[in-house]
């Protein structure tokens, strides 16, 4: 009996404390705040308000003062003992690791014994004109030496000598005029051209693809004067004794010549200078605008369009050769320069991250300069060194970043992107798995009017958020936000009411990790007002005059705009690193694809006939966008019902987003370029400055009305087509629920 009535006391005890133990949980479940990270978000909104705050103009003045007192090309001493100072001073800063990483790569360099020049000779082949052997120097730095003169990096060595011909900027569709509408063969002259418009590897391209057997290539004031503006250092233009230096490669992202697709280390396979990948097969030579009035002064032939002229004071006329009183001179080129295999070294600094240290964003900007590097890229370096101080100032008062930080110096970005794909391909497997963004830090000045950036579809709205929240650095827009200061000069007239963003082309150091590996992408720099401002880039581009002075006095007398620069990008990696979901926006990956999608199809209905007689039809692409658009849709609602505190939940979300960017890459690559893998994005075929949407249907379109076999070319669009078709969908797919 005793026994009975203890065991029924010992299920009434179990029944009671299940039933309490129940209670309470439910009573916890439905008690639970929605978003228990509150405190965690207000601490991180704390940090990033201080990391933005100590960012300080007087800094940024001082680091570029220091980094572009010596030449500091690739490959030399100097540009190692930046290297070096830079690795110091991360770790003062106090950043957890930082490291040098050494690669083995093709450069190019003039031969001392044997300078670079341009030569008029008659037909007993003496010279009566040759162009400057150097720019001349810039006040206060007549005694520094290794002053580089300028070349072209890469270009075959040779003498040629012969006719010249002027091909107006040297574009595809330039030479096309030349052969088609005025009947002028470029097969074994020489030609010359101006700098502009496009990429100047993508003009030497064309000209050996004409025939041509060298190019010479001259900065006109017609692209490179502003109104109303001196020559430096009286003011911020060319001086015409000054020439833009140069590489002149066509590597479609492959990364050092010799070593394509692999990084150059000690132990890896290297093709013969015969096969490097991208090397020009003709000499090539830069010179400025008061040794190109020389050159042309004297031009026979045709007088060409008026859009072909420039703004220096001669016929431009076409050629081929002189007049007929100078018929009997002839052009020679004398290139002398030298590639070789040398070491060039990265710097890698880390935060390791405090809850995901196997999540990376990059903040990476590249070191190495033609000269001295005033703007390109120490403006952007000297913004990347104060963005690790006051990172680490952060640190010391006891912030850590959600996720890994990693901060790159890259070398030899110059000569082809080499630094930073070297590391890439290194660490592909790595980035391929864990990177979250990369966002570059290439010069962050080439005007004095308002922001620019260009990015992938997703950064959209963190750009916009991000700038609301940065001070205006103009005078007279005291309490102006960042975000209305560029809206009000830049607005997004065409699509929407906010301030214009650019789509990523290529010709800095994103390109590997943007184009190649699928990571999400963007870059931000003050520019000029392009409805009024004409010119190319900015006048003194690569030349001897790109100063710490020319900023000083002209470009950020204040520092204050390379400050507000130094928080867009910093503050970009901050809320990247820190927020506990990840600040991309697939809505407006979404529209972006829509709007692409008709582009493309609205350059292909250019041709009617053909695309009924063909059967092409854009159809398929439209549908994936749609179908696109409402997988975004659908994953940004749940992301709005998103259990925070589940840190298994928002780690499946966060890989979601991280992953869409990788959704849009072909393995295969683009048609003869196999490093380009973005579908959505890559540099035009014809200018690599410049990005495309779609870009593997696009240059299947080009010039498709002189196609030699139309139905081929048709069959390759709708080929396209079916690609981009498949890759759309496919990245919808990854936006469904995993299960």
């Amino acid at each position: 009996m005793r026994k009975e009535s203890r065991l029924i006391q010992w299920i009434w005890w179990i029944v009671v404390v299940t039933a309490l133990f129940l209670l309470g949980f439910i009573i916890g479940w439905f008690a639970k705040p929605t978003h228990p990270n509150n405190a965690n978000h207000s601490t991180s909104n704390k940090y990033l308000r201080k990391f933005l705050d100590d960012m300080k103009p007087e800094n940024i003045r001082e680091h570029l003062r220091k980094f572009t007192r010596l030449p500091h090309l690739a490959g030399t001493e100097q540009n190692l003992r930046y290297a070096e100072q830079i690795k110091k001073e991360w770790l003062e800063f106090g950043l957890d690791s930082v490291e040098m990483v050494p690669y083995d790569v093709l450069l190019s360099y003039p031969n001392k014994s044997q300078p670079n020049y341009i030569s008029i000779v008659d037909q007993l082949g003496n010279e009566v004109f040759k162009t400057s052997l150097a720019e001349p120097v810039p006040e206060g730095y007549e005694d520094v030496s290794d002053i580089v003169p300028p070349y072209s990096a890469f270009s075959a060595k040779g003498q040629p000598e012969g006719e010249l011909v002027y091909v107006n900027y040297g574009r595809t569709e330039d030479f096309f005029q030349l052969e088609r509408e005025m009947g002028i063969n470029a097969t074994g002259k020489i030609v010359i051209v101006r700098y502009g418009k496009i990429f100047r590897g993508n003009k030497v391209k064309n000209a050996v693809l004409a025939g041509a057997k060298g190019i010479i290539m001259f900065s006109d004031p017609a692209d490179y004067w502003a109104d109303g503006v001196q020559p430096y250092p009286e003011g911020w233009n060319l001086p015409g004794g000054g020439a833009q230096r140069g590489n002149v490669l066509n590597l479609n992202g492959a990364g050092d010549p010799l070593t394509p697709g692999y990084p150059a280390k000690e132990y890896t396979y290297r093709f013969g200078l015969e096969d490097g990948v991208g090397l020009p097969k003709i000499p090539v030579h830069p010179i400025g605008f008061h040794d190109a009035i020389q050159l042309l002064k004297n031009m026979g032939g045709q007088t060409p369009p008026n859009n072909w002229k420039g703004a220096l004071n001669v016929s431009y006329k076409i050629g081929p050769g002189f007049t007929e009183e100078s018929k009997i001179q002839k052009v020679r080129m004398n290139i002398h320069t030298n590639n070789q295999v040398t070491r060039i070294y990265n710097v890698i600094g880390r935060i390791r991250g405090a809850l995901e240290p196997d999540r990376y964003v990059i903040l990476g900007g590249h070191r190495d300069a033609w000269v001295f590097g005033g703007i390109d890229p120490m403006s952007g370096a000297a913004v990347v060194h104060e963005t690790v101080r006051s990172a680490g100032k952060q640190l010391s008062q006891g912030w850590r970043p959600r996720r890994t930080v990693i901060f790159a110096s890259w070398d030899a970005e110059e000569f082809g992107l080499l630094g930073s794909t070297e590391w890439a391909e290194d660490n592909a497997k790595l980035l391929q798995e864990r990177a979250v963004a990369y966002i570059n830090a290439d010069s962050a000045i080439e005007g004095m009017y308002t922001l620019r950036v260009d990015c992938t579809p997703s950064l959209h709205t963190l750009v916009y958020d991000l700038t609301k929240q940065i001070v205006s650095p103009e005078e007279g827009e005291e309490g102006v936000s960042l975000y209305e200061s560029w809206h009000k000069r830049d607005n997004w007239t065409n699509d929407r009411d906010a301030p214009r963003i650019s789509k990523l082309g290529s010709g800095s150091d994103f390109e590997a990790y943007f184009i190649r590996l699928g990571i999400a992408a963007g870059r931000a720099r003050y520019t000029k007002n392009k409805k009024t401002e004409r010119y190319s880039s900015y006048p003194v581009y690569h030349s001897v005059y790109e100063t710490f002075e020319i900023v000083e006095k002209y470009y950020d007398p204040s520092f204050k705009r390379l400050r507000a620069v130094a928080q867009v990008r910093g503050g970009l990696v901050f809320l990247l690193a820190d927020s506990q979901l990840l600040p991309l926006d697939v809505n407006q990956y979404a529209d972006s694809l829509t709007k692409y999608a008709h582009s493309i199809a609205q350059l292909a209905q250019r041709h009617p006939e053909e695309m009924r007689m063909y059967e092409v039809s854009f159809d398929s692409l439209y549908s994936a966008a749609e179908n696109f658009t409402a997988a975004a849709s659908d994953f940004h609602q749940r992301l709005q019902t998103l259990n925070r505190a589940d840190p298994l939940q928002v780690r499946v979300m966060n890989d979601q987003l991280m992953y869409l960017e990788r959704a849009f890459i072909d393995p295969l690559g683009l048609p003869g370029r196999p490093f380009y893998r973005h579908v959505i994005f890559a540099p035009s075929s014809h200018n690599k400055y410049a990005g495309e949407s779609f870009p593997g249907i696009y240059d299947a379109l080009f010039d498709i009305e002189n196609s030699a076999d139309p139905q081929k070319s048709w069959e390759e669009v709708k080929r396209q087509i079916s690609i981009a078709t498949f890759t759309v969908h496919a990245a919808a797919m990854t936006l469904t629920p995993p299960a």
